[in-house]
């Protein structure tokens, strides 16, 4: 018996570029900068290179990085001695990120413990890692100036983030991808923007009673930020993590849960950063009144929270940490050739 010849279609070629979303462009608040930028960049590299033994590679990619330039812009009325805190603070944790990609979640454990301690004991408890003692030196600093409030908000936040980070370690050891709904819950832990929210009240001097903080506009206003902030930088970071088989990202994500081609889920993680951006905007029209005096310090907060939405889209392009030299070609073509695996 003959059976007839069937022809079996190749697999479709992967990728080669993917085009990101025009996220700048849907943001329309003001870029803002802060005038003592290059000072508390030039201080801030020289305070994280001390005693650190990095690698003339690693030193590199730190210039690269450019956190500086992210602090001054979404901290752009800070007075010097708070954004340089939070400037430290910013390449601390970029140096943190670094170090947790390669930790196990005991590895997390351990690091965390030794940093939460320095946190919540900053007098007594001797600090036994490199960046237990970095938390410390920044910390007696914040804690001069920064209202109890913030310093509660800051170490809880923190303590959320090292909790999230540790999960994300055992999800990569067990190479699990989480659902959507599991994973914007973490990530907006893991991402380490809450503690910078706090760094907003401590920048500019704000005190702020708990049940402002806690208001259900103020809440959503801090999540939208925080996811637009986040999925962006899964945009934006998709092409450096997915040479590295990193699956902790958005787009793994929805094109696992929803069966899409890459460029599809790229284009899927866009439009839900528009409207984090849309979000924000609505919620930021139905503030309540708390009186006079608190208005005023919640405009401050929200607005550093809108520099933190239009700072970190423009950084994102300067930085040299997602398309190397070529962000501001990228800025203008929106594509991005993507890199063979590692």
């Amino acid at each position: 018996m003959q059976f007839p010849l069937t022809s079996i279609a190749p697999p479709p070629p992967s990728p080669t570029k993917i085009v990101i979303p025009d996220l700048v462009s849907h943001c329309d608040f003001p870029l803002r900068n802060n005038r003592h930028r290059k000072q508390a960049s030039s201080e801030c590299k020289q305070w994280l290179f001390r005693g650190g033994n990095l690698s003339q590679r690693k030193k590199d990619a730190f210039h690269g990085l450019k956190a500086g330039l992210l602090t001054a812009m979404c901290y752009p009325n800070a007075a010097y001695p708070q954004l340089r805190v939070c400037c430290d603070f910013m390449n601390w944790l970029f140096h943190l990120d670094n170090l947790s990609d390669d930790m196990t979640d005991r590895g997390t454990v351990r690091t965390a413990v030794d940093i939460m301690n320095t946190l919540y004991h900053p007098k007594s408890y001797r600090a036994s890692y490199r960046v237990g003692k970095m938390t410390g030196d920044y910390w007696r600093r914040l804690i001069l100036t920064a209202s109890p409030g913030a310093q509660q908000r800051f170490q809880e936040t923190m303590d959320f983030f090292f909790q999230a980070v540790t999960q994300q370690a055992q999800d990569r050891q067990n190479g699990v991808v989480p659902d959507l709904e599991s994973y914007i819950s973490l990530r907006r832990d893991t991402s380490g923007c809450k503690p910078c929210w706090a760094l907003i009240e401590y920048a500019y001097n704000l005190t702020l009673p708990d049940e402002v903080m806690e208001h259900p506009i103020i809440v959503a206003l801090g999540e939208a930020t925080n996811d637009l902030v986040t999925w962006s930088n899964d945009i934006f970071s998709f092409n450096v993590e997915q040479s590295k088989g990193d699956t902790h990202n958005m787009i793994v994500v929805v094109m696992k849960q929803y069966h899409l081609d890459l460029q599809s889920a790229v284009d899927f993680v866009g439009t839900m950063c528009k409207q984090a951006i849309d979000r924000f905007c609505q919620d930021r029209k139905d503030l309540p009144s708390w009186g006079p005096e608190i208005d005023a310090q919640v405009k401050t907060y929200v607005d550093g929270l809108a520099d933190w939405i239009v700072g970190s889209l423009h950084w994102s392009f300067e930085s040299e940490r997602y398309f190397a030299k070529l962000g501001p070609e990228v800025k203008t073509t929106r594509v991005v050739d993507l890199l063979p695996k590692r």
